[in-house]
């Protein structure tokens, strides 16, 4: 479980195709802190670690993790938002986050908005009931707030959030641009929700 809080920006060193794709990512984590099979979200996506060093961690990728996330994340070179897995006790300053992801979004538009960056993402429409404005979202496993949403004319749906400076500096999402693809995870109440509905609908 996570918070959807980034702690570290990892850079992938190198990614080599196994019976897994297997990444090895330099960090800036005590890894000493850090034990063999422990999670870390990486981009959103919750990971095992298999190997470390003193400033880096591997994890393994299996098929369907790949083809269940954002492309050009998992190349050599890629930055990744980190986040370890949260402790009983430890502040929750985002929103819980399970580091599953839901669907793959495509960045639509992007525009400055007094300080922030104010970015619009596009999403299959089976997920519209699972976002609502004001309510939690992860992007490449960055907690934020959902601004709006709406019913595109292309069919998908389309919402936006704005990314605060600070968030900014502090995840890969500073970088964002249009046509880039982004991990989506709903809230999972909204999950639990729309599950027990169509349940009763039954």
């Amino acid at each position: 479980m996570f918070t959807g809080i980034v702690t570290d920006i990892g850079t992938v060193a190198s990614s080599e195709q196994r019976a897994d794709l297997r990444l090895t990512v330099r960090c800036g984590y005590d890894m000493g802190s850090v034990d063999l099979g422990a999670s870390i979200a990486c981009s959103g996506v919750c990971l095992t670690v298999v190997d470390k060093g003193d400033d880096w961690f591997a994890v393994d990728l299996s098929t369907e993790t790949l083809s269940r996330t954002a492309s050009g994340l998992w190349s050599e070179g890629s930055r990744l938002n980190l986040e370890r897995s949260l402790r009983v006790g430890d502040e929750l300053g985002g929103h819980f986050v399970t580091g599953h992801v839901d669907c793959i979004g495509k960045v639509v538009g992007v525009c400055p908005e007094g300080g922030s960056i104010r970015i619009g993402v596009s999403v299959p429409a089976e997920y519209s009931a699972l976002i609502a404005a004001k309510g939690s979202i992860a992007l490449d496993g960055v907690s934020l707030t959902v601004n709006d949403v709406r019913e595109a004319e292309d069919g998908t749906t389309h919402f936006s959030v704005n990314i605060i400076p600070h968030t900014a500096a502090h995840s890969t999402l500073g970088e964002i641009a249009a046509d880039r693809q982004l991990n989506v995870e709903v809230d999972v109440l909204a999950r639990y929700i729309d599950r027990m509905i169509a349940a009763r609908a039954h």
